[in-house]
């Protein structure tokens, strides 16, 4: 339910200043290359092709002849051109703009300065003034044009842009569209002539790669903000789900510190942002060492770039209600903090901390940090190891380490397109880049294509050949599925197949579209195919947080890590429910429907977030497998092995995959146990355990099962190394403390056995949180 709080007499008078101001819509890329300016003068052929009056100035299509194309029949208004240092600028025409007041003007570089004699300094200047006259704007950027980017760009790639634009001018736009590129589109690009390099430090994959993440973060961080701004117009507290917030509780005591390196790591490797709070009693004063310890702390959050925070407490009893109360109004999905350190009769006596956010979290999980001084001599993690034998050139192969590497070099290219949720242009994407390589003379053809009655998709088919489908009959009705032995026989260099989470008619060859693909890789054939993020299996929990509905058909998150290359499809959520209204995605009689459900608001900005945090991600996995020195996450800890300790619950499939993601962006060991009370295993038990059983072996982990004679060994047995391997953090569910384990209590317990372990509690979902109040 929309809110119905009444606007103050501010909000009504910017909202009417609105009303004659014009649209400002951006176009950011990583570098210069990513197709900034196609797209943004496709979208001026698409608003002409509907009546809307478009003209474009200082738009440089660099010659690039798919560009020059784009252009087509927009009416050009004649730029400012004059020299600088021996090179053509080109100015906005500001006046004569003004003059031919047209709805929308494309216009490119935004960060341009204009000559000295110009109306105004900057092209920013200029399309601030624009909008004031009621013209709409669309316009370019690149990432490290943006100020307060720009150190953080020298750091990471010695490159230093020539013109900046303040970071907040990302606030001015009413649109962020990102227009993402692989370093190997881009480079494939250069050696092709596409394009020059000003700057041929930048071009280096490495680097490529570090843009490329900073525009994906930048642009989530973005997201998020008018994620929480939605969720609080609707009344909504808490986490979304669709990033990452490490909140670390303080003492001003000598482990403060060491919890705050902590968290930083966490937040880091799982590519979310952290806050620092300390709650502190106004009516003791600090003593010289806890004033000493505060300073540090202070010093420590502002270099990491943490907040932090000092809030009256007010009194002991009610800190984890305190602690919940600031966590949820702050969308945190992760506290840190350090073990407990009393005896089961002092928690008894004064409470226990840890103990009183258990019985009140709710969407958000606890990491409770195990204090390895005492094992290990150390009080932060180690910096990163190389491996024994890693990079060593003269390491002879294995019979079963070449046979591997010639199977990679066999193997077809695979190229993935994501996008935030349906009509977002994924097939229509990989359709042009399939037209693309047929006209650069590669042998490519359609293996399976859903256009859903999109007449765009439908004319982005060009010149390419369809493989016929498959007919296959199944009680009586003719269905119909790729037909990936004719592929094979046909052997093309590449083939287009769409929805690779599609599951295939029962009673086919194999039961899922992506083993057809992999299929056909082994057989040396490229594909280029399309999914959405939703269908990512490790992320089917927080996807149905976030929409309420499960998804049922996914894919193995192994497939994106196999991908040569995973590029997004970045469309705003207005636009696409724009799009939806307009019947370019869905059938008109679907339209409100959808809007109501999956395609609301604000379903469509988490996934959109969801999907920029995850590529983010994956291209960081990428940067470590060339350099782990190019990682922007930080170092990890080669040792970490992660246990998951689960039950038959439902809750069972959520912790697995939180077990995944943690284990998969630490780079861990990673040993799923499910503890069983008798002699012997029940039979009626094992098509539950099968069913956990193939979820661990998809994700990559291992599945064990324990049996003990009472469920007093419970706590004992998941503690307990395994196949020689000590854990160095332990996952459990919340709901474990009351549910399956029953009377034996197998938190309380694992929290006091396991305090040389970092211990997870994963906490159960609640769609309905509400908040508590302190009075």
């Amino acid at each position: 339910m929309e809110s119905f709080k009444r606007k103050s007499p501010e909000e009504i008078l910017d909202s009417i200043n609105k009303l004659h101001r014009g649209r400002l819509k951006i176009y950011m890329g990583a570098v210069s290359g990513s197709g900034k300016t196609y797209h943004m003068l496709q979208e001026g052929q698409s608003l002409q092709h509907e009546g809307i009056d478009v003209v474009i100035c200082a738009v440089s299509t660099m010659q690039r002849p798919v560009t020059v194309e784009q252009v087509g029949t927009l009416e050009r208004v004649p730029s400012i051109h004059w020299i600088k240092d021996g090179e053509e600028q080109k100015d906005l025409n500001v006046e004569a703009l003004v003059a031919r007041n047209p709805e929308v003007v494309l216009v490119d570089h935004l960060a341009h300065h204009n000559r000295k004699d110009a109306p105004f300094p900057t092209r920013l200047e200029d399309i601030r003034y624009l909008l004031e006259q009621g013209i709409s704007v669309i316009t370019t950027v690149n990432v490290y044009e943006l100020e307060g980017i720009t150190e953080w760009v020298y750091q990471l790639t010695g490159f230093e842009a020539e013109y900046t634009v303040p970071v907040d001018t990302l606030e001015l736009a009413d649109e962020i569209r990102l227009i993402d590129a692989t370093p190997e589109m881009i480079l494939e690009r250069l050696a092709k002539g596409y394009m020059h390099t000003p700057n041929p430090e930048m071009f280096h994959r490495g680097n490529l790669g570090k843009l490329r993440e900073l525009a994906l973060r930048l642009v989530a961080e973005d997201v998020n903000d008018s994620l929480e701004r939605h969720r609080e117009e609707l009344g909504l507290h808490g986490a979304s789900g669709a990033a990452e917030r490490i909140l670390v509780p303080v003492q001003y005591h000598w482990n403060g510190s060491i919890y705050v390196r902590r968290g930083e790591q966490v937040a880091k490797r799982l590519g979310g942002d952290m806050l620092v709070v300390s709650f502190v009693s106004s009516k003791r004063k600090l003593s010289k060492e806890s004033a000493a310890f505060k300073r540090s702390i202070e010093k420590l959050a502002d270099k990491i770039g943490s907040t932090f925070e000092e809030i009256p407490l007010f009194s002991r009893r009610r800190l984890p209600r305190q602690l919940i109360h600031y966590a949820v109004t702050h969308n945190v999905t992760r506290i840190v903090m350090g073990h407990s350190r009393q005896t089961p009769w002092q928690e008894l006596m004064k409470g226990s901390l840890v103990n009183g956010i258990l019985k009140r979290m709710k969407n958000m999980d606890l990491l409770l940090i195990a204090d390895r001084a005492e094992q290990e001599g150390e009080r932060i993690l180690p910096t990163m190891r190389q491996e024994e034998g890693d990079n060593d050139p003269y390491h002879r192969l294995s019979v079963e380490e070449a046979q591997a590497e010639a199977a990679k070099i066999l193997r077809g290219k695979l190229k993935v397109y994501i996008g935030a949720a349906p009509g977002v242009g994924k097939t229509y994407t990989m359709l042009r880049e399939g037209n693309d390589l047929l006209e650069s003379g590669i042998d490519v053809v359609i293996g399976l294509l859903e256009t859903h009655g999109r007449a765009e998709t439908l004319a982005q088919v060009g010149s390419l050949k369809m493989i016929p489908r498959q007919s296959i009959e199944r009680h009586g009705a003719h269905l119909e599925e790729m037909d990936t032995e004719s592929i094979l026989r046909r052997n093309p260099e590449v083939v287009l197949i769409d929805e690779l989470a599609h599951t295939n008619v029962p009673g086919s060859m194999r039961s899922k579209r992506y083993e057809d693909v992999l299929t056909i890789l082994e057989q040396g054939i490229s594909v280029i195919s399309t999914m959405n993020v939703q269908h990512l299996e490790s992320l089917n929990d927080a996807v149905e947080q976030i929409t309420g509905i499960r998804v049922r058909e996914t894919v193995p998150d192994h497939m994106m890590r196999l991908a040569d290359e995973v590029q997004l499809v970045d469309v705003a959520p207005k636009s696409l429910q724009q799009r939806m209204r307009e019947g370019k995605i869905y059938d008109p009689a679907k339209v409100e429907q959808a809007l109501s459900h999956f395609f609301k608001l604000g379903n469509l900005i988490a996934l959109r977030e969801l999907a920029l945090r995850e590529l983010a991600d994956d291209v960081d996995e990428r940067l470590e497998s060339w350099d782990r020195h190019e990682s922007l996450r930080g170092p990890w800890r080669r040792e970490e092995v992660i246990f998951v300790g689960v039950t038959l619950s439902e809750n069972a499939e959520r912790l697995i995959r939180r077990g995944f993601r943690i284990a998969f962006r630490l780079k861990a060991v990673w040993i799923v146990t499910y503890v069983h009370v008798g002699e012997r295993m029940p039979e009626r038990l094992n098509p539950r355990l099968e069913q956990l059983k193939l979820l661990t072996h998809r994700l990559g982990g291992t599945f064990e099962i324990r049996l003990v004679s009472s469920r007093s060994e419970i706590a004992d047995i998941l503690i307990a190394p395994v196949e020689g391997y000590s854990g160095t953090q332990l996952i459990v569910g919340q709901s474990s403390r009351s549910s399956r384990w029953g009377k034996a209590a197998v938190v309380p317990r694992i929290l006091r056995q396991a305090r040389h372990m970092d211990v997870l509690i994963v906490a159960d979902y609640d769609p309905d949180i509400k908040l508590e109040v302190d009075r």
